[in-house]
């Protein structure tokens, strides 16, 4: 009986399979051929629907035969509907462009938006697009992926200059950042106000704050990936821009034009003159702003007609920072080069994905007064190949990818630690819907040769539907990476990082709090809990309780006291080493309510959360342990043809904590012994330490406003005017006190900006 029975539930399910056909497809933006993302793609008179990815790519599987009109909508483009007629076991590839047009947010819109968020677990992500960006105030009249990263619900920005990017408790080490599949080991300039990336070339910027799947590795806080845009395929088009901050430029543009494939081209570059300007516009600051920058990139790319694509890409990113603060000369480059490619199977709704890169970052820092000069450096390349299959709504996608990475460190001429790490990882990822019930699980096995340790990594995320307008979602994983770096948190300031692949050749503890350390890679496990509600039509409401925690964390040893030799050998590890570990746990909510009626927007956000350190003898919060953190950020569109713009960003954030200083104390040479002369010599001023971050700073807070003008000249040409005010009502926030010359140094004061933008 059983086996008629199974028999029976075989023959149903081919028979059910065989009456079904699938629709697959791009969607392009007509006018320059760009690729349509979040575009919304549905079956008329159906429940059947599903939207475009990155790569403006959509699959409708599990179809069954019959005639169907295709109904394809978004947001300021012109409506399109194709019949189409679905045949058994037959995959029906469709090319759509879509024409821009100004039109309204419409109930079909709202249902498109409503869809993906039924239909994608959104566990602690933000999907940013360069429209997005262009909404928070210009600050000198360049909107910047940094400045939006920072309004983002469990971000903690350090501050105006020197920024560092700190995420639901991690370190600045721990977030990964890809582009275009790359590895991109410094994302942001040394004034915290923008990013290497130009505004204009960005697609897509997926933040993950937390939870994310096994597609990822490598990192146990957060990841970055951006996605640049393709240059236009129909015809030549640029923007160029200038403001007292700096320059921009973007050019773009079809190479060869045919019936079956293309070849098209974008190049872009950015220029900081802001020292220069500093010392003559913003010359009330009696201070030069010592930051410039030149960020070069250039991308190469041919599809072909039915969807499939190979790109090229390079990248050279400078920085210099000029005697900051009396300290030092800092400079750092980026260069990176590499190819992705996509490919879609002539008989199948499966993506093919691959990416090689090679990505080089080194700075170097040389002290003013001692003259001694810092190196550090970290190269390497990355493998990436990936499937994804879909059945219906569910899909499956896995993958391979492997890095390999060189590091130095030198604090001397002759002094550079070299270490060499390979990292290869294997990872699959279901999504599975039933009914209102999305569950994601994946898998990912990570091996760190170098340490010829490996891991097992799983991870989940899932969302209830309980209503339309009301879900409940989760996530949860396991992490891990080999990076550390060098800095110490007890530096007043410091802009050089070292980076370092943790390893047992490293002069680290070989105990923790008595007992035996079996493994050096860092770990981290994560808990989240989440609400979405859609309160009105254009009114949406969300919340995430985390929790995380993190093992092996390996950090330069505040504790040590004495050299690590044979005279010190029955001393404990901690007193002696040059690198410790510690235990971590960072918790917290963050909410956020948005409004977005297509010319008002509003966007505010509240963080709560504590981070805690547990060392070898003590537990504190460390310097990025931020209580409280607001953003409220404001964008309205004037006019009939909504060509004049407004923004504002006001952000809050209690103080961080800091060790006080007890006492300053010259130290004396006495290293010709009896002969010494401790009378007339001049000894170290050495800083005598309070208890470990047992005191906060000062509060910060600063208003943000912009305001710009569009004209439109000719066809596709269009001038822009746009003015700013960074730090509005010129508050005085605190960036560090010289412990030695007990002076206050202050982030930003009051900064007008103006601008000019011509895009054609």
């Amino acid at each position: 009986m059983k086996k008629v029975l199974f028999l029976l539930f075989i023959t149903i399910t081919t028979l059910v399979s065989a009456q079904t056909g699938s629709i697959r497809g791009f969607v392009y933006d007509k006018q320059t051929g760009e690729p349509m993302m979040l575009t919304n793609v549905m079956l008329e008179n159906t429940m059947i629907g599903t939207t475009t990815d990155v790569n403006g790519y959509f699959v409708l599987s599990k179809v069954k035969v019959g005639n169907y009109n295709v109904k394809v909508t978004s947001l300021g483009y012109e409506t399109e509907i194709i019949s189409i007629k679905v045949e058994k076991n037959k995959v029906h590839a469709l090319k759509i462009d879509l024409s821009p047009a100004a039109t309204e947010l419409d109930a079909i819109e709202i249902r498109g938006v409503q869809e993906i968020a039924r239909t994608e677990s959104q566990v602690s992500i933000e999907k940013i697009t360069s429209q997005d960006i262009q909404q928070m105030p210009s600050i000198g009249g360049q909107a910047d992926l940094a400045q939006y990263i920072q309004v983002l619900p469990g971000v903690v920005f350090s501050g105006d200059q020197g920024g560092q990017l700190y995420i639901r408790g991690g370190s600045a080490i721990q977030n990964k950042v890809l582009l275009d599949g790359m590895v991109v080991y410094n994302p942001f300039h040394s004034i915290g106000l923008f990013s290497v990336f130009e505004t204009d070339i960005i697609r897509s910027a997926d933040v993950y704050t937390g939870g994310f799947s096994a597609q990822y590795g490598g990192r146990i806080s957060s990841v970055m990936d951006i996605t640049t845009k393709d240059g236009n395929k129909k015809h030549f088009s640029g923007k160029l821009a200038a403001s007292t901050f700096g320059v921009n430029l973007l050019l773009e543009g079809p190479i060869i034009t045919k019936s079956n494939y293309n070849l098209s081209y974008i190049l872009s570059a950015k220029n900081s003159y802001l020292s220069k300007t500093s010392t003559s516009i913003y010359s009330y600051m009696n201070k030069e702003l010592p930051y410039d920058y030149l960020d070069l990139y250039g991308k190469l790319t041919l599809s072909t007609d039915n969807g499939s694509k190979i790109n090229i890409f390079g990248l050279n990113f400078t920085d210099k920072v000029n005697q900051y603060e009396a300290i030092a000369d800092f400079n750092w480059v980026n260069r990176a080069f590499g190819t992705n490619f996509l490919l879609i199977p002539g008989t199948s709704s499966a993506l093919v994905e691959g990416v090689i890169a090679y990505s080089d970052y080194t700075m170097n820092m040389q002290e003013t007064t001692s003259n001694q000069n810092q190196m550090s450096n970290i190269g390497g390349f990355n493998v990436g190949l990936s499937v994804t299959n879909f059945f219906g709504d569910d899909r499956l996608k896995y993958g391979m990818e492997m890095e390999g990475n060189t590091t130095k460190t030198a604090y001397k001429i002759n002094d550079t630690l070299t270490d060499y790490s390979t990292e290869i990882g294997l990872y699959a990822i279901y999504k599975l819907m039933y009914k209102s019930i999305l569950v994601e699980p994946s898998l990912r096995l990570s091996y760190y040769a170098s340490l010829g340790e490996a891991f097992l990594e799983p991870r989940l995320s899932a969302k209830w539907n309980i209503s339309d307008n009301f879900r409940l979602k989760l996530a949860t994983g396991l992490y891990s990476q080999s990076f550390i770096d060098t800095k110490s948190d007890r530096d007043i300031v410091n802009l050089f990082t070292g980076y370092l692949t943790v390893s047992p050749d490293l002069n680290i503890v070989n105990t923790f709090q008595g007992e035996p350390i079996n493994s050096y890679v860092q770990t981290s496990k994560h808990y989240i809990f989440g609400v979405e509600y859609d309160i009105l039509r254009n009114l949406n409401f969300n919340v995430e309780v985390y929790y995380k925690t993190m093992n092996n964390l390996v950090s330069a040893n505040r504790d040590r006291l004495y050299a690590d030799d044979q005279e010190h050998a029955d001393k404990p590890d901690y007193t002696k080493k040059e690198y410790t570990v510690e235990l971590g746990k960072a918790y917290g909510t963050d909410f956020s309510l948005k409004y977005d009626d297509g010319r008002l927007y509003i966007w505010t956000i509240y963080s709560l959360g504590k981070v805690e350190r547990t060392g070898e003898l003590q537990t504190y919060s460390p310097h990025y342990d931020r209580r409280h953190n607001v953003n409220v950020l404001i964008n309205y569109q004037m006019g009939k043809s909504r060509s004049f713009e407004l923004s504002l960003r006001w952000n809050y954030g209690s103080g961080f904590p800091y060790s006080p200083t007890a006492s300053m104390v010259e130290l004396l040479d006495f290293s010709n012994g009896i002969n010494s002369n401790f009378i007339s010599q001049n000894g170290t001023l050495t800083t005598i330490y309070g208890d470990l971050n047992s005191e906060r700073l000062p509060n910060y807070h600063r208003l943000d406003l912009s305001a710009k003008k569009r004209f439109d000249i000719g066809k596709r040409s269009v001038l822009e005017i746009n003015f700013s005010l960074t730090n509005v009502y010129n508050r005085n926030n605190l960036f560090y006190w010289n412990r030695i010359t007990s002076q206050r140094v202050d982030q930003l004061p009051i900064m007008p900006s103006l601008g000019i933008t011509y895009t054609f």
